[in-house]
Order: structure tokens, then C-alpha cells, then sequence
């Protein structure tokens, strides 16, 4: 294939990795080309409103819990183009037709919008946006990429940490494993912290936890028994030296014989020889196991990992299995995507919506206000930002004014309480695994007659 333009004035480098510096670039090309559009037709600045919502969650899961936003304003606060980025936009010859004017914006260019959204560790619905932006047209239209990338994939996570916790149980201790499946290495850092936010008591990405000023957790690998094994002789001198460096560290004992190691381990430490904190069983007959090696080592506790989900748990758990805490993966960071959509509600004050078979849209900025009864979530209204509902409690604020962050980050301690708390207030029918019930959210009268205005004018 014959490239589009000369490959050595562009931003090539072997290290497909991302800074702060390179969120203006990570973008769909459309944004752009759209953008350059905008600024030729002189409506860059119209003021939009583009809202973030699912039309749908994946088959079995009657709520999600929003996350990301913190990753969001951080991008937001840092969006900028710098010569050497708009030099590249220009060699590729894509922009050749595009108005002059359009090179100025971006150089000068930076998000200075608002941002309304719900607080991170909050369960949402279907149709209920996560997050609005405020901006110029052109701004607003740019940062979709990103923003879809980080809300889609941390709000799947946080759900699936947070269905994990809840299946669970808050005595079971949860650690996330999943940074090798990941689907990146961007990916891995969000995947752990959003796992931390849902609701896990650890993460053993060491970069994760450190950055989040959290402590990493893990056990060891097979190799490392199998190495001192076939070097040290046995693997009980592979235990002895493990723990001569890591005291009391957690043991993987399933490399060989699952039993015969656990025997060897109550002898040590009925010898008072070691002090054994836990055991980690990674393959097998995890109910049979757990409970064949609890009755050998009573007061150690059991670890399981190995394609855990929350599914598993739970069969786990029905089974009466032995298992104190578990190491999740694969199936917490990968699945099926929540596929949030961003869609312009309104434009230079008009309220505008999109009407595609199956993909319809509201129209208008948009409050989801939330109601309680004891404790419990009772019904949730989708209605207009002007509505007021006394009652009710308005679940959008203001994260953003004018491009300016309002707050320090909240902590991930805190966001994983206010999980733990909007979960419980879900019914048993919503929190089921299986769940196809969901919490049915009433559209305002208000809202429905703008939807019906909008609908007819957009015929006429």
C-alpha cells in the first residue's frame, strides 16, 4: 500500500505508548474532519451538549456502575495541539481542502467547557447519561474518542468488580489479576483501578497500586516452584525459601500434588517451623480441593483463581466451597463492552435527536433525578435539567466549569464506598447475575412532549 504522505516527518516511533501530551491525536479521524468542517461553515463556537449514555448493558447485568470520570477532566485539563502534531496532521494531505482558519483553532484551541456527571461508584441504567459536555461545538466534538474509551471500559470493570463484591460477600478479600489480559497496557492500569473503585481489596499491577497509593497484593507463579524444585530438590526447600525472603507470604501449592504439599505444610507448621498465612489452589476441583485442604490446614486461609467471575463465585459458593478470598483475571477485565454512545442533544440552544431504527436518542439536556424509599432505590426519572423534583435527588453535578476541574479527585476508598452503597440500595431482583429485570426509568412528561416537539420538526 502506498503511503498517503512522507513517513519521516511524521510522529513515528516504535513506542506506541501515551502522554499527556498525545491526547489531542488519540481521536477517530472523523472528530477532526468534522472539526475542519465546523470552522469552515463559521459554527465552531455554537455551544453543543453531548451526552453519554447506553442504550442497553450486556445480557445479564441490570445495572452498571459509572466510572471514569476522574480519567476524563484529567484529559480534558490537558487537551492541546502543539506544532509538531498539527505538522503531521498537515503532511498527511487529508486536510489540503480544509480552511486555513481551522490550523489557527487548533493551535490556539483547549477545552474550555463544562462537565455534568454522575459521581463515580454510582449504579446507572440504560438510557441514563453517565456524563454531558458543555463546550464549542468543535471542542465537544473532538474528545469523544477518548471519553467513550475510558467511561465504556472502566464503568464494565467497576460493574464486574462490583457484582464480584456483591455475590461475594464483604468478608471475602478480592484481588484483581487481570493486568496480563488486559487489553493493553493503558488498559491494565484502568482495569485495576476500576476493580479497586468497584469494590476489590487489592491489585497486584505494582504501577497501579502505587500510583492509586494503594499497596499491591499477589502470591507467586508455578515457575518459581518448579525452578527451586528441580534446582533445590523438592517442593517443600521451594516453600522453605520463598518464605525465608516473603515470611508467611501465601503459597501456590497446586503445581504437583495439591494434597500431599498441603500434608507437608501442616507438618511445618504444627512444628512451629513456618507461620503459613494462606494457600492459593490455581487449578482442579476448586470445591473438593478447598475443602480437602481446609481440613488439613484449618487456620490457613484458601485463595482460588483460575477463569474466576462472578459466576463462579456464586457456584462456588452454592457448593460450599472452602475459599476465603479469590484472584480475578481474565473474565473481570475482558467481556462484553457496555456500549456507551455519545450523541448531541442540543446545539446553540436547539434541542436536536437522532432517530435511526434502534438507535434513538432524546433530545435536550438532560437530570436523571432519583428517588428512595428507607434506604432503597424506589425509581429513577429521566427528565430536563429545568425540571425540579423536590423529592427526588438530582444525580448530575457540575464536575467542570469554563475547562477548570471544581475538586480534588475523590479517593478510591471513597468511591468504592459509595459502590458498595448504591448497590445496596438495588433491589435482589436487579443485583441478580442473570438479572433480565432492570430498574424501569420513568421519561418526564416534560421531557416526553420535547421529544414528540423535536420528533415533528425534524419530519417538517
Amino acid at each position: 500500500m502506498t503511503s498517503l504522505f512522507n513517513r519521516e516527518n511524521t510522529l513515528m516511533s516504535e513506542q506506541l505508548t501515551i502522554s499527556s501530551e498525545d491526547y489531542s491525536l488519540l481521536t477517530d479521524l472523523y472528530q477532526l474532519t468534522m472539526a475542519a468542517c465546523y470552522r469552515g461553515e463559521n459554527v465552531h463556537q455554537k455551544t453543543a451538549c453531548f451526552e453519554v449514555f447506553a442504550r442497553r448493558f450486556p445480557e445479564g447485568f441490570g445495572y452498571a456502575i459509572a466510572m471514569g470520570l476522574a480519567q476524563v477532566l484529567e484529559y480534558l485539563e490537558n487537551f492541546r495541539f502543539n506544532d509538531k502534531q498539527i505538522k503531521a496532521l498537515q503532511d498527511t494531505g487529508i486536510f489540503a481542502s480544509a480552511p486555513v482558519e481551522f490550523w489557527s483553532l487548533l493551535t490556539e484551541g483547549k477545552f474550555t467547557g463544562d462537565v455534568w456527571a454522575v459521581e463515580e461508584g454510582t449504579a446507572v441504567f440504560a438510557l441514563e447519561p453517565l456524563l454531558r459536555i458543555e463546550a464549542p461545538l468543535w471542542q465537544a466534538q473532538l474528545v469523544e474518542t477518548y471519553l467513550l474509551n475510558t467511561l465504556n471500559y472502566q464503568t464494565l470493570i467497576a460493574t464486574r468488580a462490583a457484582r464480584s463484591r456483591d455475590v461475594a460477600g464483604e468478608k471475602t478479600t478480592l484481588l484483581e489479576f487481570g493486568s496480563r489480559r488486559a487489553f493493553s497496557p493503558q488498559a491494565s492500569l484502568w482495569a485495576a483501578r476500576a476493580a479497586l473503585a468497584g469494590g476489590f481489596d487489592a491489585t497486584s499491577n505494582v504501577l497501579a497500586a502505587l500510583k492509586l497509593g494503594e499497596k499491591p497484593s499477589g502470591t507467586m507463579a508455578h515457575a518459581l516452584v518448579m525452578a527451586l524444585c528441580a534446582l533445590e530438590g523438592s517442593e517443600e526447600q521451594a516453600f522453605s525459601a520463598f518464605h525465608q525472603y516473603f515470611p508467611g507470604a501465601p503459597l501456590l501449592i497446586d503445581t504437583y500434588d495439591t494434597i500431599a504439599a498441603a500434608r507437608e505444610l501442616a507438618v511445618k507448621v504444627k512444628a512451629g517451623k513456618i507461620k503459613l498465612t494462606g494457600v492459593r489452589l490455581d487449578s482442579g476441583d476448586l470445591v473438593a480441593l478447598s475443602k480437602q485442604v481446609k481440613e488439613i490446614l484449618p487456620d490457613v486461609s484458601i485463595f482460588a483463581s483460575g477463569d474466576i467471575d462472578e459466576w463462579e463465585i456464586s457456584r462456588l459458593k452454592s457448593k460450599n466451597a472452602q475459599i476465603d478470598g479469590y484472584g480475578i483475571g481474565t473474565r473481570l477485565v475482558t467481556g462484553k463492552p457496555v456500549n456507551g454512545v455519545y450523541k448531541l442533544v442540543e446545539i446553540d440552544g436547539i434541542p436536536v435527536m437522532k432517530q435511526s431504527s434502534g438507535k434513538l436518542s432524546y433530545p435536550g439536556r438532560k437530570q436523571i433525578f432519583r428517588e428512595f424509599v428507607k434506604g432503597k432505590l424506589k425509581k429513577d426519572t429521566l427528565g430536563l435539567v429545568s425540571e425540579n423534583y423536590p423529592d427526588k435527588q438530582p444525580l448530575l453535578k457540575l464536575f467542570m466549569k469554563d475547562g477548570r476541574r471544581l475538586e480534588a479527585p475523590y479517593t478510591i476508598e471513597t468511591i468504592r464506598k459509595r459502590t458498595a452503597a448504591s448497590v445496596a440500595s438495588l433491589s435482589a431482583q436487579i443485583r441478580n447475575l442473570d438479572s433480565s429485570t432492570s430498574m424501569p426509568v420513568e421519561i418526564s412528561a416534560s421531557l416526553q412532549q420535547l421529544t414528540e416537539q423535536t420528533n415533528k420538526g425534524n419530519r417538517e
